[in-house]
């Protein structure tokens, strides 16, 4: 955390300049690979031991947060990447983890990618009809087509993807290699927020998958595959809100900090009444970021419930069951749907009551995370989780 806190510092110090060139970033994950945090945020153990590599759930969660707060983008792709660096353990066959996390350690990837783990109210890729394929070929497959990427697909090491084999029309996980000669990438310009974050559409051709790239069978039917595969959509989704959350927080910090220095002084009220203004204080000023702080925190505490619980689902691994995964799923919807909805209200809010200059980097970052708000069917499912409980798959969830 001593890191995530000097890094934030540093990413916040020109956060607007970067956020206005928009360019690829580079610069960033430099600053990242220097500050050591992309092979820390790894699952536990992931190199078997006697690393530095992997920590807990819950305090990646809180690293992520911390840098979202000072660079929404750089949030984004650090959550991403600690999610997908799971992917071994969602995917992948056991006696493969720790041959797969331990490879990537070594090489220290950043992982970036895509195995239709979007959040609920999102298409599951940002490019609809992108559909990549595998194709029988000798000693393994060969990966074709385009896939727009939400993250880091000009700086990545690793893409993890999901892909229908042509044989079977099982949807599976392969792991690519994006500095093969069939990887192709185009940056997108000119997003609306999340400008750093890197993302782009590759393009596939004729890549090369052999076996020891290939993971496993994606979790599109929760009957096909165990309850722990149907956990990498969950933990992405919950990722996202702790960046979203964290964007929240630092443009309510940045708004709390123009308002101090714009008023020189820092009144106070009287002994005898100190839910009083103090005089000459705007109180509309101080509803609005009562309101705001209000919404921030409630979400905080919504989203720590759901990271507790994430945390318990990660360590049963493999022997999770329906029912604990199906719990899991319905605290992470929660808060998410808490977590958009008070962090496009602070979006809104900071733009209203701090005229800083480039404050509203905040809220354009927030409409990319968090799209339009709480999804319909995403909101029905926790009504129907409220009702009646009992037989709750999480398939409803994703």
């Amino acid at each position: 955390m001593r890191v995530a806190r000097e890094l934030g510092d540093d990413l916040a110090a020109d956060a607007l300049d970067r956020d206005r060139a928009g360019k690829q970033p580079y610069d960033e994950v430099a600053r990242l690979r220097d500050s050591g945090l992309p092979t820390v945020l790894a699952p536990p153990d992931a190199a078997g031991g006697g690393t530095d590599a992997g920590m807990d759930w819950g305090d990646a969660c809180a690293i992520v947060r911390r840098i979202a707060a000072a660079d929404g983008s750089m949030g984004e792709l650090l959550g991403r990447h600690h999610v997908l660096s799971w992917s071994a353990r969602f995917f992948a066959a056991p006696e493969r983890v720790s041959e797969l996390e331990a490879r990537a350690v070594r090489g220290q990837w950043l992982w970036a990618g895509d195995t239709g783990t979007t959040s609920a109210d999102e298409p599951s890729h940002l490019d609809d009809g992108a559909c990549l394929v595998l194709t029988p070929a000798v000693g393994g497959f060969r990966l074709n087509g385009h896939r727009t990427l939400p993250t880091a697909v000009d700086v990545a090491d690793r893409l993890v993807l999901d892909a229908v084999s042509t044989s079977t029309g099982e949807t599976l996980v392969v792991l690519v290699d994006p500095h093969h000669p069939g990887v192709g990438r185009a940056p997108l310009p000119d997003r609306l927020g999340q400008r750093l974050a890197g993302a782009g559409t590759v393009h596939f051709d004729d890549v090369a998958i052999g076996a020891d790239d290939l993971l496993g069978t994606a979790a599109r039917d929760e009957d096909a595959v165990a309850p722990f595969a149907t956990v990498a959509p969950l933990a992405l989704r919950l990722m996202l809100s702790h960046v979203a959350l964290g964007v929240a927080e630092g443009a309510l910090t940045e708004a709390r900090d123009h308002s101090r220095a714009a008023s020189h002084t820092r009144p106070r009220g009287s002994a005898e009444n100190l839910l009083a203004p103090a005089p000459g204080v705007d109180a509309d000023l101080l509803l609005a970021f009562g309101e705001l702080a209000l919404a921030v925190h409630s979400a905080s505490a919504v989203v720590g419930r759901a990271t507790a619980a994430m945390a318990e689902t990660l360590r049963a691994g493999r022997a999770l069951d329906a029912e604990q995964c199906a719990d899991t799923a319905a605290l992470v919807a929660v808060a998410e749907a808490v977590t958009v909805r008070a962090a496009l209200v602070t979006g809104e809010g900071v733009l209203q009551i701090a005229d800083a200059d480039g404050i509203d980097r905040f809220w354009r970052n927030i409409r990319v995370l968090a799209g339009r708000g709480p999804a319909g069917p995403a909101l029905r499912a926790i009504g129907d989780h409220f009702l009646y409980g009992e037989g709750a798959t999480s398939a409803r969830w994703t």
